[in-house]
């Protein structure tokens, strides 16, 4: 049984929204209502920003050490690592994740994302440096200190709710800030239970506050002066209002936004391999994942080859309800999610691109926003379909004839956000990685793509700032630095 919440979490207290109004969330697969959501609007929000400006200013938080902090960060990694089970059927239920995906990515990872953050600050992350004499007019030094930006409002978007929502809060909380976080409104249930495991982790009141709505929600966020930054996941669309919102009282932005990420698949590649890893950026969690590799680029020499492998596979994609462990691929997020995807794709038949699997629905499903895994060839990198983010089961290949020819179809796109090379040599593939103008490329499969300690985000339109690791953490840090005399000059 999915747990109904029908308040937010503000000021360490389960509060009504205004007006007592609350959503329903519906489960993907099925079209049914699974829970009942708080639905605040801008009264909740500034009264979240409100406690968490408190929070920082006069709460004990901030002026911890981040090895006092670290302590109770896992205890929160203990809470969330014991409610395993309950997460995995919440994500599979509210977000349309396969269980192996939940299992697997949407929850096992982010667990571990937040507990490396919790270890890394209370054992590898200085808050203060000494620097160097300085020698001028006369003589002094000092310390570089890193202290934490202020009240920080995070929001997530529905794909991934766990995951995103706690590779924002981890890094967040560790540096000393005070959260009010705004789940996807389609998503909300996953951020809940992280006010549950705050409370019985012993987070104080005002650190972390938990607010569901809709655009008012966040536009209260992103302009409320008490606001020092503002972390966002979502669509380019949706990034460049945050940013002009964000503008007049000159909060930092951190922008985790869209991607047509380049999979470059070189003549003498492991084809098998490659066909395995065309499959994987086109069905996990139904293509519903920005940094998923959904532009393939092959040699021209291997192009026929490489299509009949990706079908071949694609045949064996099992469509259909994601709490069977039988399942492959899930639905996507909504029924208007499912409309945009169908649209684009007619948009790429119409533009000439030829359809080579899939296209349409599943026949068999008569409920929850399922469509086919569907593959494009024919397609030239100036097509809608090759520079739109799909955000859907869709991929494109497109041949190239050289390694200068790979760089630049990669390149020609307005996102930078990941990537992928395959070639028999791998000093070969490491050039042309270096050459392609996106914030994570793997190499033959990569292995560290999801550790915690790499820096994910984008170049261009992809994004501004960096997630994860050192880097996510730095983004949460503010440095001063305080020189004092020791003689005069």
């Amino acid at each position: 049984m999915i747990k109904d919440y029908r308040q937010q979490y503000i000021d360490g207290a389960w509060v009504a929204p205004e007006g007592g109004t609350t959503a329903d969330v519906v489960n993907p697969a099925t079209e049914e209502v699974i829970a009942v959501a708080p639905w605040g609007g801008r009264g909740d929000a500034a009264a979240a920003v409100a406690a968490a400006r408190r929070a920082f200013d006069e709460g004990p938080w901030p002026g911890m050490s981040m090895a006092e902090r670290s302590v109770v960060l896992l205890r929160m990694a203990d809470a969330l690592d014991a409610r395993f089970d309950e997460l995995v059927a919440l994500n599979v239920a509210e977000a349309g994740s396969t269980v192996a995906e939940s299992e697997g990515f949407q929850i096992t990872v982010p667990l571990a994302q937040f507990r490396d953050m919790a270890d890394r600050v209370m054992l590898r992350f200085p808050t203060e440096t000494a620097q160097l004499p300085i020698v001028g007019a006369g003589i002094g030094q000092g310390v570089i200190r890193r202290e934490p930006y202020g009240v920080a409002a995070l929001i997530s978007a529905y794909n991934f709710p766990l995951f995103l929502n706690l590779v924002k809060l981890g890094p967040a909380l560790a540096a000393g800030c005070t959260v009010v976080l705004k789940p996807a409104p389609t998503t909300p249930l996953e951020a809940f239970v992280l006010a549950e495991i705050a409370e019985e982790a012993g987070l104080p009141p005002g650190v972390l506050n938990i607010v569901n709505g809709d655009v008012d929600v966040a536009q209260e966020l992103t302009t409320n002066p008490m606001v020092d930054l503002v972390s966002f996941t979502g669509s380019d669309t949706v990034g460049r209002l945050v940013m002009a919102q964000a503008a007049p009282t000159m909060k930092k932005v951190v922008l985790e936004l869209g991607g047509k990420s380049a999979n470059v698949i070189c003549e003498d590649a492991d084809l098998d391999a490659a066909a395995n890893e065309v499959l994987i950026g086109m069905i996990t969690h139904a293509g519903q994942g920005c940094a998923l590799l959904t532009r393939t680029l092959v040699h021209e020499s291997r192009l026929a080859e490489l299509v009949e492998k990706v079908v071949a596979l694609l045949e064996h994609v099992t469509v259909g309800d994601p709490a069977d462990p039988a399942t492959v691929m899930g639905p996507v997020g909504s029924a208007t999610q499912r409309d945009r995807v169908e649209d684009l794709i007619r948009t790429g038949e119409k533009d000439g691109a030829k359809i080579v699997f899939g296209g349409g629905r599943p026949k068999d499903l008569s409920r929850g926003f399922f469509l086919e895994p569907t593959l494009f060839v024919d397609v030239d990198n100036s097509m809608t379909i090759a520079r739109r983010e799909i955000f859907g089961p869709v991929g494109v290949i497109i041949p190239f004839t050289d390694d200068d020819d790979a760089v630049r179809i990669a390149n020609d796109s307005e996102y930078g956000l990941a990537g992928a090379v395959r070639a028999a040599d791998p000093a070969r593939a490491y050039e042309i990685a270096k050459r392609i103008r996106t914030g994570m490329v793997t190499v033959n499969g990569g292995g560290g793509g999801l550790s915690p300690h790499t820096a994910f985000g984008g170049y261009k339109q992809s994004g501004l700032g960096r997630e994860w690791g050192d880097a996510g953490l730095d983004e949460f840090l503010e440095t001063k630095s305080i020189v004092w005399g020791v003689s005069a000059g």
